[in-house]
């Protein structure tokens, strides 16, 4: 299969995370019978039950390219429309992984060694494919992880602080409000006290952004709430430490406030003759922890798309990540 029928089959195969034993068995085959002619080996890694990361290697690993087969849901299959490939995945991240596994057969067909792939599972959720890679080390020396970074070079991504603010209080008959004690009166004013407080920034990175994506409480219309709670989400542009305690003094014991997640921003790798740009999002580059080498950070197609229904990646973005995705290992290799 050519490049873009490769990422086309990819879409097809519904893979939302915790359903990818699919996509996963296929690369496994397909991979195993294309590098068998070249001296490569090809493994199916246990993550959990039915749930596995793939992992190529032609030579002791050097340069890793990796990224996620999981995708958000809803699931809708490939379209071949213009100049790009439409589809859940098209993006984020199924064309990355089809561009680079073009890139690493024409590496090695050029009697390149040292190159390997590692495709893995969880992205979209918690990166347990990444953790669990992080268990198991080959030794590889550069992480080139793939996100959709529009083929230029990301010289940081920013981090991610999710935290629960919950309230309780008192029911009571809305007629006597005097009788109760509102729980969503005291989640407004500690969500009023977060979007006033100021959020740390960087030079590289820009601005941390603050995002209240949920809100839940309530009984009734006609009953004073005894709960209520709210889901944040901070993009940061640190670890994120100073902050989370910061939440803390400014909220608490009016509300209580608890940890979900604290990914630190990062500052990444720069190679020379490629444009660069910086992320807001976050990826799973944290959760190998340096395990699988220096981590750099590039792939075809656009995040303002992801996870949408207008999901798609042009077609001259995949043939160029191809041929980027060849000049960094050289880079790199030497």
């Amino acid at each position: 299969m050519n490049v873009f029928e490769l990422t086309r089959k990819l879409v097809d195969i519904e893979s939302v995370t915790g359903n990818e034993e699919p996509v996963g068995r296929f690369l496994y085959e397909y991979l195993s019978a294309r590098s068998a002619l070249n001296g490569g080996r090809v493994e199916l890694l246990e993550v959990e039950p039915r749930r596995y990361n793939v992992f190529a290697h032609w030579g002791d690993p050097v340069v890793t390219l990796s990224t996620h087969i999981d995708t958000v849901p809803p699931f809708f299959p490939s379209r071949d429309e213009g100049d790009c490939i439409w589809g859940r995945g098209a993006c984020d991240a199924k064309g990355i992984i089809a561009a680079m596994i073009h890139a690493a057969e024409a590496l090695v067909r050029e009697g390149t060694r040292g190159v390997a792939l590692l495709f893995v599972v969880g992205e979209e959720r918690n990166s347990a494919g990444a953790f669990a890679a992080a268990r198991d080390p080959r030794g590889s020396r550069f992480l080139i992880n793939g996100e959709p970074t529009e083929n230029k070079l990301a010289l940081g991504s920013k981090g991610a602080l999710r935290f629960e603010v919950r309230a309780s209080g008192k029911m009571a008959h809305s007629a006597y409000p005097e009788l109760g004690e509102s729980a969503i009166e005291k989640l407004l004013d500690a969500l009023e006290k977060l979007r006033r407080m100021p959020l740390p920034s960087d030079p590289v990175l820009g601005p941390s952004t603050l995002n209240i994506g949920t809100i839940a409480g309530g009984r009734a219309p006609n009953v004073i709430p005894d709960h209520a709670q709210a889901e944040v989400f901070v993009r940061l542009t640190d670890d994120g430490l100073s902050l989370r305690e910061q939440v803390r003094k400014l909220l608490q014991p009016a509300v209580e406030v608890k940890d979900v997640l604290r990914i630190p921003a990062l500052h990444l790798g720069a190679l020379p003759g490629l444009e660069t740009t910086v992320v807001a999002y976050t990826t799973d580059i944290p959760a190998f922890g340096g395990t699988w080498g220096q981590p750099y950070l590039l792939g075809p197609g656009a995040i303002h798309v992801a996870h949408t229904e207008r999901e798609r990646i042009p077609k001259p973005q995949i043939e160029q990540a191809v041929q980027i995705y060849q000049q960094m290992v050289r880079q790199l290799l030497q």
